[in-house]
């Protein structure tokens, strides 16, 4: 008998061994099969003025292959998101998991968690059919499709993803440690920022890691709402070209294994690094203050 749970054990341990590998492996081969595809331009231009060149005509004659105006667009946009996004979201959480009554968090939780479900093409049709013509009205500016449009738009798909598992984390704090601050005479707001926020700072940090992820990388709504203009933005009201977008608009007509392909390419290697450092820092962060909620703890 004993021996049987052992080799039940050891094989699962070899499963689960074998599942990691291969997710492993397999990003392993996608991070491979994008450097080789998009190193090949480094051939005609060097990467200085590849990153920072400013103009990004790539079938003109001679190709200026420059995306500094598509990372200032990435940027802004995804700055702007998150400075709507992460409050926002996280303070939905707080409401939903310590302030609203039970019958309205039963409600509105499952709303906010079918919002996290909406695809990304239904998000950038209401931005461009409905947002642009609204901010192009009000704010009386030349279009409706630009960095601002495309912030709220990604703020829109990244609030449910921050609020569900931020009101997770909060919601699962241990009662005796709301019920200890109470009874030393704190105050139920109070509770809710010392003791509350600090001891689920960890799953807090998680959720907005996880909801400026998808807005970082996101393609389809920047594609429909951002504008389209490959050039560096003078204000939040101008259009620009994230890098997302301009892979996904031009892939489909740039020669294969040309010189436009290998540079949408390396837009795609940029775009990883730029991830890559967005979630190294963002661990870091997590980390500091995760270490910094327990100690206050």
């Amino acid at each position: 008998m004993a021996n049987t749970r052992q080799i039940k054990d050891r094989g699962m341990n070899v499963f689960f061994f074998c599942i990691a590998t291969a997710s492993i492996t397999i990003l392993f081969m996608i991070s491979v099969f994008l450097f080789m595809e998009g190193l090949p331009i480094f051939k005609v231009v060097s990467v200085k003025d590849f990153i920072f060149g400013s103009y990004w005509y790539p079938t003109s004659d001679p190709p200026d292959f420059g995306i500094f105006p598509l990372i200032i667009g990435s940027v802004v946009v995804t700055i702007l998101s998150a400075s709507v996004s992460i409050p926002l979201g996280v303070m939905s959480a707080v409401y939903l998991a310590e302030i609203a009554r039970v019958k309205i968090r039963e409600i509105v939780k499952p709303i906010v968690e079918l919002l996290a479900a909406l695809p990304s093409v239904v998000i950038g049709f209401f931005g461009m059919v409905i947002v642009a013509p609204f901010l192009q009205n009000v704010l009386d500016i030349p279009t409706g499709l630009n960095i601002f449009n495309a912030s709220l738009m990604l703020a829109f798909m990244s609030v449910p993803t921050i609020c569900s598992i931020s009101e997770d984390a909060i919601y699962s704090v241990p009662t005796n440690l709301k019920e200890a601050s109470l009874a030393l005479g704190a105050t139920h707001l109070e509770t809710i920022v010392r003791v509350v926020l600090p001891a689920s700072i960890s799953g807090i940090s998680t959720a907005i890691i996880l909801g400026m992820s998808r807005a970082i990388g996101e393609t389809m709504v920047v594609l429909m709402v951002a504008g389209g203009a490959a050039m560096v933005p003078a204000s939040i009201f101008d259009p620009a070209r994230p890098m997302p977008a301009s892979i996904a608009a031009e892939m489909a007509e740039a020669p294969f294994r040309g010189d436009h392909y290998y540079a949408l390419f390396a837009t795609g290697i940029v775009l990883f690094v730029f991830i890559f450092i967005f979630n190294i820092i963002a661990e870091h962060i997590a980390h500091k203050y995760r270490q910094v909620g327990e100690a206050s703890l």
